[in-house]
């Protein structure tokens, strides 16, 4: 029988490797998935995974590549090998673009650098969307971990997939019971939400005693002993939330949301909304824009990026989603409000020109600026609404969602179910970070990174 791969005689065989690793809880319950590919027929010729128990989502992935290197390796050590993986991360350190800082990151990269000859291994980063067959092999990894059994080929749906070359979904298709790895914010003060007018429920969290019966099952307690992949779910829940977190809900939708970057106005604290001169970012915001880009593609966790339609967000969104090798979409949701007549005006001199107005602005939500501007409660309306339409819409993903000052303390406003009054006891400087991830059950989580805060 002849090798179905194998070239003329002579001719260096070539592979293709795609793989991937996830993490649910980052660090949580995590496995790997890789794929080895006859580039010419697209044909799968190895698949690999493996439940890794608590380890973050870069390691899964470095995890991932060794597989995959290792698996191509064992079908020819001679082939020449195209690595394709939607972490942007391990392609551009693996590529000597990016150093390698992190501990962890360190021997994997090396022990994956030695799997084939120099020069032998090329990278390419791809969207996770055309990463399907490597990520479903990963989630096929957790959840069989989660059920305390080993992952094995005979238990993959790879061969099920229909329309398209073994072991590849159909554009858009998400397997079964997949939960994609979860991005920053998924650990953090878990305090529920409150929303204007979508029934969503808060939820509260409390320390919660666990015996050392009820989590060993010891006998006579009644308590089934848990499996390896529970054990692990309850690790996880301990490192990313020392004593207290809330329930597994699966990978929450998890929104990054930025500030712009600093414009004419910004430096001046003139109001800046909606109705106005919509300005464009000035050369710091540029920088800083830029230097944002930069952080997150360290991260290596967005996977999308929406905007609001102002000139400074989009602005703003375009150069981080250039880095990050994606495109940006428009959310009419995420606009600042409009302050009407105080557009470019400062405070001082809204306080000079219109006292009352102010006066009442800031004792009502209700209250709208001078000349038909948007009240506060308009503005938690409006941006509930895109909250919950683009929870749905990115469902367990991590979204960069690029907007200004008022709705993103909106978010967090309704994130922590803190009154309208909290908006003015928070301070987001240009170009800063928070993030919220929300889960299935309506509650949703806060973190603050604000790290871009002070890029100047």
């Amino acid at each position: 029988m002849t090798d179905p791969v194998a070239g003329a005689q002579g001719r260096v065989r070539e592979f293709v490797v795609e793989a991937d690793g996830g993490s649910r809880g980052n660090p949580g319950p995590a496995g790997y998935g890789a794929v080895v590919l006859d580039p010419a027929t697209g044909e799968s010729l190895v698949e690999a995974a493996e439940y890794l128990g608590v380890v973050t989502n870069n390691v899964a992935e470095y995890r991932g590549l060794l597989a995959g290197l290792r698996a191509a390796r064992e079908l020819d050590p001679d082939a020449v090998v195209h690595v394709r993986m939607d972490s942007k991360l391990v392609v551009e350190q693996m590529s000597g673009r990016w150093k390698i800082k992190h501990p962890d990151m360190k021997p994997l990269a090396a022990e994956a650098a030695r799997v084939f000859p120099p020069g032998r291994v090329t990278y390419e980063w791809i969207p996770r969307a055309s990463n399907k067959h490597a990520d479903r092999l990963a989630n096929e990894a957790m959840d069989a971990g989660a059920r305390g059994e080993a992952w094995s080929p005979s238990g993959s749906t790879a061969e099920l997939d229909t329309g398209g070359a073994a072991g590849r979904t159909a554009p858009g298709e998400r397997p079964a019971q997949q939960a994609p790895r979860t991005g920053p914010g998924t650990a953090s003060a878990g305090t529920g939400t409150a929303s204007a007018g979508t029934g969503a429920r808060a939820t509260a969290v409390s320390a919660t005693a666990v015996s050392p019966s009820a989590a060993t099952g010891a006998p006579g307690t009644g308590v089934a002993a848990e499996t390896p992949g529970e054990a692990d779910v309850r690790a996880a829940k301990t490192v990313a939330s020392p004593g207290w977190g809330p329930p597994d809900m699966g990978a929450p939708a998890t929104f990054v949301l930025l500030r712009h970057g600093e414009t004419p106005l910004t430096p001046q604290k003139r109001f800046s909304g909606s109705g106005g001169s919509d300005p464009s970012l000035s050369s710091v915001g540029r920088e800083q824009a830029e230097k944002v880009a930069e952080s997150l593609a360290r991260r290596g966790t967005i996977e999308a990026v929406v905007a609001s339609p102002l000139a400074r967000t989009r602005e703003t969104a375009g150069v981080v989603a250039a880095r990050l090798g994606l495109e940006v979409a428009v959310d009419e949701g995420l606009r600042e409000t409009d302050f009407g007549a105080w557009e470019g005006l400062t405070f001082g001199e809204v306080r000079d020109r219109y006292p009352e107005d102010l006066d009442a602005w800031l004792a009502s939500p209700d209250a709208e600026p001078t000349g038909g501007g948007e009240s506060f409660a308009a503005t938690g309306v409006r941006v509930a609404a895109a909250r919950d339409r683009l929870v749905a819409a990115y469902a367990g993903r991590t979204v960069l969602l690029v907007s200004h000052v008022t709705p993103i303390k909106t978010f967090l406003r309704l994130a922590l179910g803190a009154p309208p009054e909290s908006l003015f006891r928070m301070e987001l400087s240009a170009a800063s970070l928070s993030a919220v991830a929300y889960y299935a059950d309506g509650g949703a989580s806060v973190r603050l990174f604000n790290e871009t805060s002070h890029l100047r």
